[in-house]
């Protein structure tokens, strides 16, 4: 999700590893980290209403709902910065399973335990696995419209739009699969079926987001919508979470990847 703090007052000083780049006007993190604010790794926090804030990377002002609670900033672009390792990993990849080339991407440094990547991965994987299960599609230009889509789903939207960007990417994938346009018939229902059929397990499921095991659980369903929908076998292997220890907001035994909610029978 997006990391945001308020005009005015700048963030506090707690000894995070921004470096300036004169040349660009931005500064870099020396060390960014996977869960909380990408830049001192500190708890979000989520506002009701969107306000202008300044991201500590690229210094540009922008609106956001959340910011770090020592006041950082960083917007969506810079969150999403190494997506277009995405399309290296897809292409090189041979496997029919989507939560294999899903973990692959989540383990790539660009990819943080929560945050707008997974908006891109989700229906980048499921591409790939389509592709390498026999489906037939120009992987390379399918990836080139999914990293466009993708990238303009923004952070937080689970909450805020009540439609979140795991499950979209599910239908960003049914739509480059089908050729959907605004105009189209059967195309058109597919992507919007597959969409919500993704929010309908995921909303089953509850809050708060993790955007791992929404991206689970948006798989699995273009998994099963594909075979009956198009006869393509893609693999559904036995998911169980690696990052729970990552996230604050783990929900433990309520998540179906989680290793207590295998425990309890």
């Amino acid at each position: 999700m997006e990391h945001g703090r308020s005009v005015g007052p700048g963030p506090r000083e707690t000894g995070a590893p921004l470096r300036s780049d004169a040349a660009s006007g931005t500064r870099r993190v020396e060390k960014e980290h996977t869960e909380g604010c990408l830049v001192c790794g500190a708890p979000l926090v989520y506002l009701t209403a969107e306000k202008p804030m300044a991201c500590v990377i690229c210094q540009r002002t922008l609106p956001s709902t959340a910011h770090c609670e020592n006041g950082h900033f960083v917007c969506n672009d810079c969150h999403r910065k190494g997506l277009d390792q995405i399309t290296a990993i897809c292409l090189a990849s041979t496997a029919r399973a989507p939560a294999e080339i899903l973990e692959e991407m989540m383990d790539a440094p660009f990819c943080h335990m929560h945050g707008p990547e997974h908006h891109v991965m989700v229906g980048a994987a499921l591409l790939t696995a389509y592709r390498n299960a026999g489906g037939e599609i120009d992987l390379k230009a399918a990836l080139t419209k999914m990293l466009e889509r993708g990238r303009a789903v923004p952070g937080g939207v689970c909450g805020f739009w009540g439609a979140c960007g795991a499950a979209i990417s599910t239908g960003i994938f049914l739509s480059i699969l089908t050729d959907s346009t605004p105009l189209s018939v059967e195309a058109f229902a597919l992507a919007n079926k597959m969409t919500a059929r993704a929010l309908e397990r995921i909303g089953a499921v509850g809050g708060p987001r993790c955007c791992k095991r929404d991206s689970y659980l948006s798989l699995e369903e273009a998994i099963e919508f594909v075979r009956q929908r198009f006869g393509v076998e893609m693999e559904r292997r036995q998911i169980r979470c690696r990052y729970s220890a990552k996230n604050r907001q783990c929900i433990g035994k309520r998540c179906p990847y989680h290793r207590a909610y295998a425990e309890q029978g």
